[in-house]
């Protein structure tokens, strides 16, 4: 596992294990459909999207991230700083953890100028994120 999914995972963790749950509604309702045999075939297809849509739900990152820092009890910035977002998520955030992170994501600078590696960094990753469904604040996107 990459620097990016470990951090992708340490934020959409928590959300995804709710989805389950909404995922469950769905097939209560196929399971009641087939008292009636014309409805059996019309309740499946329509499972599928709702189970399919939790999957493709975005995931809103601000309260994660911002519970994150909370429980961490350190004063970290997640939203300007790598390093804080790192550390926010119980990551070690060390250069080299950073360097190989800058890899990853198709850093072409030099990595050993940290300030805008880091810069770079955060900016790439919120893309990602968001990417991969996260909802990422359009003041970081840009």
């Amino acid at each position: 596992m990459g620097i990016f999914d470990k951090i992708k995972h340490a934020i959409f963790g928590e959300a995804k294990a709710a989805e389950p749950v909404a995922a469950g509604a769905p097939k209560i309702e196929p399971a009641q459909a087939p008292a009636s045999p014309s409805a059996a075939p019309s309740p499946t297809p329509a499972a599928s999207p709702a189970q399919s849509k939790p999957a493709t739900a975005t995931i809103d990152i601000v309260p994660i991230l911002d519970a994150a820092v909370k429980k961490n009890g350190q004063k970290l910035d997640w939203r300007h700083s790598i390093v804080d977002l790192m550390k926010a998520v119980g990551m070690d955030a060390s250069l080299t953890e950073r360097k190989e992170l800058a890899a990853e994501l198709g850093y072409a600078g030099d990595t050993n100028d940290s300030a805008k590696m880091n810069m770079w960094l955060h900016k790439a990753l919120m893309k990602r994120l968001s990417e991969n469904g996260g909802k990422v604040p359009a003041d970081l996107l840009d």
